[in-house]
């Protein structure tokens, strides 16, 4: 495993991310414990979560699995830099939502009790909260630092504008300020190419890409539906939709002699600012499968190739202005 600094931070982590999005809804809690110990195995130490993951409201269902996980010992909480993230709904009383400082409070203190754990290294903002000012939000996160709570705290869908303002709001405090960005980030998606990756490498940031492979349409999912596998009415409507860029996409990677998944993962690596993709195995057999992607070397040629297919933005305003 390589690891990387997480943007401008002396912290090291490795070049896949951990997602636990599924550990709860589709992977059991002795399942979900096997991927996290075949992840150290394999030297995964970046796991990322959120309050609410397990997707019944106030209950935090993945946050328990990972704590009840942390609690069997043997240094897997020590190995593992665990980043989570607030801002959804987890009641329906006034305040247990967004990014005050009564709820930043709140919600830090509840992840660290369902986790078992007494700080977070990477406290993420789910999404921005605009009737939250930087100043309320960034108070409240330096508590938390002074407390010793967390370690270092993360954004998650800020524009890159907002990424500006957070930076300059924490200048002026003479704090650290963002260290991460999780940003919507794949071959089909490439908009944040645009601004937010600029405003990543400017102010420093590591870019952690979700959803590297767009609900599994950069995942082989041609071939597994001419296997007799069906597929959300969401995702073939997608499917419709990029079809003609899939067909080639999946050619390519026959050409290549790679999984479409593992290159998808592969490219994202390759892309400036990128700190680790999201990976969210369901099965151990999934994750075993996602090391390939840190073997592939893609030249200039195969990046021009995938940018032929999915074509990117230039950095604004040059995308659209002289």
């Amino acid at each position: 495993m390589e690891y990387g600094h997480l943007g401008r931070t002396g912290l090291l982590v490795s070049k896949l991310c951990l997602g636990t999005m599924n550990f709860g809804p589709q992977t059991t809690e002795e399942d979900s414990f096997a991927i996290m110990d075949r992840a150290h195995e394999l030297g995964i130490n970046f796991f990322d979560t959120a309050n609410v993951y397990g997707w019944k409201k106030g209950e935090g269902i993945t946050e328990n699995i990972i704590g009840r996980w942390f609690a069997k010992g043997g240094g897997r909480r020590e190995r593992t830099v665990i980043a989570t993230k607030l801002f959804g709904s987890m009641g329906d009383w006034p305040n247990e939502e967004k990014l005050s400082a009564l709820n930043i409070r709140r919600a830090a203190d509840a992840s660290l009790r369902r986790m078992q754990t007494d700080y977070i290294d990477v406290y993420q903002a789910h999404h921005v909260d605009r009737d939250t000012p930087f100043e309320e939000f960034w108070e409240a996160m330096d508590i938390l630092k002074q407390q010793g709570k967390i370690l270092y705290v993360g954004s998650s869908n800020f524009a890159g504008w907002h990424i500006a303002k957070a930076q300059e709001s924490a200048r002026r405090r003479n704090t650290l300020g963002l260290v991460s960005e999780q940003s919507h980030y794949n071959l089909l998606v490439r908009a944040p190419e645009l601004e937010v990756i600029p405003a990543c490498e400017d102010y420093g940031l590591g870019l952690i890409p979700w959803s590297p492979l767009a609900g599994g349409l950069l995942g082989g999912i041609l071939r597994k539906i001419d296997k007799g596998r069906s597929a959300t009415d969401q995702i073939a409507a997608q499917l419709d939709k990029h079809r003609d860029k899939i067909e080639r996409y999946e050619a390519f990677c026959d050409e290549l002699g790679e999984d479409p998944a593992n290159v998808g993962l592969a490219w994202l690596v390759h892309q400036r600012a990128v700190t680790a993709p999201i990976i969210g195995p369901r099965t151990i057999e999934q994750l075993d499968g996602t090391m390939r992607a840190l073997e592939i070397e893609l030249d200039d040629k195969a990046l021009a190739r995938l940018d032929e297919i999915f074509p990117g933005f230039k950095t604004a305003p040059e995308e659209y202005a002289w």
